[in-house]
């Protein structure tokens, strides 16, 4: 960005030889220099942080914004023409977009929103893929938790990190670089939409939520009083800010509106809705309103992205046309790359449906390809039991959620889990596997080795012995050892 200190300093040097009338041009050109960079860089990055693809959902870019012919005035004080992004080389570039509680929230730094922005130079194209905030992931190669958990345990350990710290995670994890992120809580969210009048959305389909949760009310002893019923009728609606981000984040909803996927659909539309909103000529043209719009900006949202940065991205995507947004989303729909099960903990969770992330990373990284238009890319199907079989599976690790995740690989080739647990003795490196039908179904018996790499036993550790005895047991017992984390 430029200097503007130094451009002062010149002033003031040219104030010592200059005319009273010289003097007043130069102070005057600098002022308006500034305020519309300041003016331009806010709008960017507001657009920016309602999704990424604020910026290329338009036909063209004369009416994405009006009056944004002066991008090419700014580039001289900005200095973008010459440089380049981190990614352009690969013709690909990746920002982590994420959307928070914040202060007054439970859970104020758990990320709720978790989207991954492509573009792609060469061809105008945009990828939008947006993550499950209760998918569980290794993260930074050891325990098993959920993805938006990374920022507040960052923000706990150094306040100010979470962005940074998340976007090496996921970097990581979907084996990408992924160079910027830009991060916004529910607070800004909320009082954008409410600066700006309100939203117009054309609501798709009845939503009927009974347990949306009432800020505050958590910890409410009467327990039906922490839910209010959210109820918003298909149609054109005016939603503020409060209702907007509720409508955005309900879960519970009855009917198709109670998917991920539905859920995803809705704050896509509500994105729209903003977009439309902010870079119309009435908020544009109201300088009272864009202030307030810069300082909830400064208030609300972090981003590692400099000015140069930002207006490089608007050269790079201002032509891009809505037939070349891709947008995906990771669910556990029949087709799709994730399964719901639970924690060892009880609490819900979603999975890779194969128990890794081999999949997700080639849905990922060829996200642009023709050959990849689904979400889920062709594998063949897993060999499948002939005869039921249960299995009861205990955790021999500390590894959170090893259970869960290898009982996801067994139910996909037939098996039933009878129960999921955690071992007495969790220092196991490698896993076991005990068959209690003797010998009654010796395919299943074998296949189930063949997933876990379990070394077969016969004598039983005392305590299944106890269990065993006080029940019905399942036809296998499978106990699991560090070596269980390590498959694919």
């Amino acid at each position: 960005m430029i200097d503007f200190k130094q451009k002062l300093e010149e002033i003031e040097r040219q104030e010592e030889s200059g005319s009273d009338a010289e003097i007043v041009e130069i102070v005057a050109e600098h002022k308006k220099r500034k305020k519309i960079t300041t003016y331009i860089i806010a709008i960017l990055v507001i657009a920016l942080v309602f999704s990424g693809k604020i910026l290329i959902s338009s036909q063209s870019s004369s009416a994405w914004m009006p009056g944004f012919g002066i991008f090419n005035k700014l580039r001289h004080l900005i200095g973008s023409a010459d440089k380049q992004l981190p990614g352009e080389e690969s013709d690909r570039i990746n920002i982590l977009l994420l959307g928070m509680g914040g202060e007054g929230h439970d859970g104020a730094y758990l990320t709720d929103t978790i989207m991954i922005l492509s573009l792609k130079p060469s061809t105008k194209q945009v990828a939008l893929l947006s993550l499950p905030r209760d998918l569980t992931a290794p993260i930074n190669g050891s325990a098993w938790r959920k993805i938006n958990s990374i920022n507040a345990y960052a923000e706990m350990n150094k306040a100010g990190s979470g962005g940074e710290v998340t976007t090496a995670a996921f970097s990581d994890l979907l084996q990408i670089p992924i160079n910027y992120y830009i991060r916004v809580d529910f607070n800004g969210f909320v009082k954008v939409i409410d600066e700006l009048g309100g939203v117009e959305i054309n609501v798709e389909n009845l939503l009927d939520d009974y347990s949306y949760p009432i800020l505050g009310q958590e910890d409410n002893p009467n327990y039906y009083a922490r839910f209010e019923h959210l109820h918003i009728e298909p149609g054109e609606q005016k939603m503020s800010g409060d209702l907007a981000l509720k409508y955005a984040r309900s879960r519970h909803a009855g009917g198709i509106e109670g998917s991920d996927f539905a859920r995803a659909r809705r704050q896509q539309l509500l994105l729209e809705a903003v977009k439309e909103k902010l870079l119309s000529r009435q908020t544009l043209l109201n300088p009272i309103m864009v202030g307030k719009l810069i300082n909830e900006f400064n208030k609300n949202v972090s981003t590692n992205l400099s000015a140069w940065e930002m207006l490089r991205l608007w050269e790079l995507s201002k032509d891009v046309n809505r037939d070349q947004i891709i947008n995906k989303v990771l669910s556990d729909a029949p087709d799709g790359l994730l399964v719901a099960s639970q924690g060892e903990d009880g609490a819900y969770i979603l999975m890779p449906r194969t128990g890794n992330f081999s999949q997700i990373r080639t849905l990922v990284q060829n996200i642009f390809e023709t050959t990849a238009p689904s979400e889920k890319p062709p594998v063949s199907p897993p060999k499948q039991i002939s005869q039921p079989a249960s299995v009861l599976i205990y955790n021999g690790t500390w590894i959170i959620g090893l259970a869960s995740r290898t009982a996801a690989k067994l139910i996909d080739s037939g098996f039933s889990i009878a129960q999921t647990g955690n071992a007495p003795m969790r220092d196991y490196g490698q896993s076991f596997a005990y068959d209690l039908s003797a010998g009654k179904n010796n395919e299943a018996w074998k296949m189930l080795r063949d997933i876990t790499k379990a070394e077969e036993k016969s004598e039983l550790p005392d305590w299944l012995k106890e269990y065993i005895a006080s029940t019905s047991p399942a036809d296998f017992v499978l106990i699991l050892g560090t070596a269980a984390d390590q498959l694919e």
